[in-house]
């Protein structure tokens, strides 16, 4: 078997294999980290079914993999939203605002221990019973502690609402959300698009976690939009799209999602990668997409370190660590997979 580092010093000699792309009414060029794209999700994929299968170690021979922590490729496969789908959307009452709610305060501090202290100090997660100033005990106890109330994934920044610490200015955003309608307005909306304007129109929500916020809302069975609709780059995937084409990229990253979305069977059959999809019947979406190019930036910095990205930076920072949990894949049922 051909690894994918073997693949990286192949490519290196003979440059990229792969014509020029169209995208976002550009030519583009690709670097040899674009075929890398490919063959790193055809890799990962393959790590992620051989875990699924519950086939023993090493599930790869490629040492990048094997020696550092890469998300899977379908966004909805990560153990986060593995944690929103089955414990936080599906699990409590399922009315609308109540599945909105569970799932706001879920995201903003994307972190399950933090979700597990509040499901058990104040017994259950509920906006009909609600109460700032016992979520705020709850959580403030536990900064006190020392416990980390939030996932290093990515940043969520305070909103200035009036409070001395993040934790609540972030409960106090979430009461805004719910009090003006934000959840019936999403609901009401007729694209992803359109439930993401309602998003980003408050405090501390730019456009990546508004996004990403979406994305999370419509695992949620009383939305129906597709994950084609549309799609925010976030810094991670702007590194690497600008490491697989350059600057010439730069401004059209939706477009370029857009691309690899669409033709991802034209390039697994021209690298002659197997890639069958999640549970083999679901394509890659655009947001997977856009997380690939997180996730290939990342590798790229071993594989090809004389490509260069936006962010400058040149090593992986997290390492693998075999986790003894077992592997969930469970998915929204409106999806068919399960």
């Amino acid at each position: 078997m051909v690894t994918l580092l073997q693949d990286r010093q192949a490519l290196g000699r003979l440059g990229s294999a792969s014509a020029t792309v169209r995208a976002g009414g550009r030519e583009l060029q690709p670097t040899p980290v674009f075929d890398t794209y490919w063959r790193f999700a055809s890799a990962r994929q393959a790590v992620y079914e051989a875990r699924l299968a519950g086939r023993a170690q090493p599930w790869t021979d490629d040492p990048i993999l094997a020696r550092h922590r890469f998300t899977n490729c379908y966004r909805a496969a990560d153990r986060v939203s593995q944690a929103v789908i089955g414990d936080v959307i599906y699990q409590g009452p399922q009315e609308w605002e109540e599945v909105f709610f569970r799932t706001l305060l879920f995201k903003i501090f994307n972190k399950e221990s933090t979700w597990e202290l509040l499901s058990r100090e104040v017994r259950e997660v509920r906006w009909e019973t609600y109460d700032y100033a016992a979520y705020d005990r709850v959580l403030s106890a536990a900064f006190a502690k020392g416990e980390r109330l939030y996932s290093a994934a990515y940043i969520v920044p305070p909103p200035q609402l009036g409070e001395g610490r993040k934790h609540r200015n972030h409960l106090r955003l979430l009461e805004m959300m719910m009090t003006t309608g934000a959840p019936e307005r999403v609901l009401g909306a007729a694209t992803m698009r359109e439930a993401y304007e309602v998003l980003i129109g408050y405090p501390a929500l730019g456009p990546f976690l508004a996004y990403q916020f979406v994305i999370d809302l419509n695992y949620a069975p009383h939305l129906g939009f597709s994950e084609m609709d549309f799609v925010v780059p976030g810094p991670g995937a702007r590194d690497g799209i600008r490491k697989c084409f350059g600057p010439a990229a730069d401004g059209i990253e939706a477009d370029v999602i857009r691309y690899m979305a669409d033709s991802q069977q034209e390039h697994f059959a021209r690298l002659q990668l197997p890639f069958a999809g999640l549970k083999a019947r679901r394509p890659l979406q655009l947001i997977d997409c856009q997380n690939l190019f997180c996730e290939v930036d990342k590798y790229a910095r071993v594989a090809h370190p004389d490509i260069t990205g936006i962010s400058g930076r040149s090593r992986i920072k997290q390492a693998y660590r075999q986790d003894g949990a077992s592997l969930r894949a469970w998915f929204p049922p409106k999806w068919g997979l399960n």
